[in-house]
């Protein structure tokens, strides 16, 4: 794939509806080999590629420096696990898992609430949505949990006196993704394996909408 002919906003777009259970990349390959890139365009395609290709890695070297900078602070560290509950939702395949593992549990004690919370049905015309998908969680959108779990977090952190120290972590944390993203060369694997149909897959779904 010609990464320079991805923009940004279709990378984000596709980190949103792509499927994030899949395993960590080893430890091995995601410290195998840097070099800095020989232009800007260059640098944008290798950063775009590698946010992409290692995203699950990005993610949990994130959760890591803030829960070691906060470790020192109990309720700094829930608020940082809130945090990252509320961007996994942002995510379209966690938010439909843990909006279906939801339903289930509570249809053991209420089975008339769990059909409530059940998302509204979307009208389909010729074969596809009338409207853009929308991904709900227990029966409500999920924008209302993605606010709730980071104004919580927000309470947390101002609680446990952390809210600065969270932020200095939080932009240690993006500053050494960006440098990993933009250092790691892309390897063989990462330009010809799962990644390229993964995307490819992604990125037709929403073009034909």
């Amino acid at each position: 794939m010609d990464w320079d002919s991805v923009a940004a906003e279709d990378v984000i777009e596709a980190l949103r509806e792509v499927e994030w259970s899949t395993s960590p990349r080893s430890f091995a390959e995601f410290f195998s080999r840097f070099a800095f890139p020989r232009s800007f365009s260059k640098w944008m395609s290798r950063l775009k590629c590698n946010l992409y290709y290692y995203r699950t890695n990005y993610f949990i070297l994130l959760i890591l420096v803030l829960g070691l900078a906060l470790i020192t602070r109990p309720l700094a560290i829930l608020g940082a696990g809130l945090t990252a509950l509320s961007l996994a939702f942002l995510n379209d395949s966690f938010a439909a898992t843990f909006n279906e593992k939801m339903i289930r549990t509570i249809r053991h004690f209420s089975p008339h609430l769990a059909a409530k919370m059940r998302p509204p049905h979307m009208p389909v015309i010729r074969g596809r949505s009338a409207v853009r998908k929308k991904v709900y969680v227990c029966g409500q959108p999920r924008l209302v949990f993605v606010l709730l779990g980071l104004t919580a977090s927000l309470v947390l952190w101002v609680t446990s006196c952390g809210l600065l120290w969270v932020l200095y972590a939080f932009a240690t944390a993006l500053l050494m993704i960006i440098l990993h993203a933009s250092l790691r060369t892309p390897n063989l694997k990462a330009r010809l394996n799962t990644y390229r149909e993964e995307f490819r897959a992604v990125w037709r779904n929403y073009s034909e909408l």
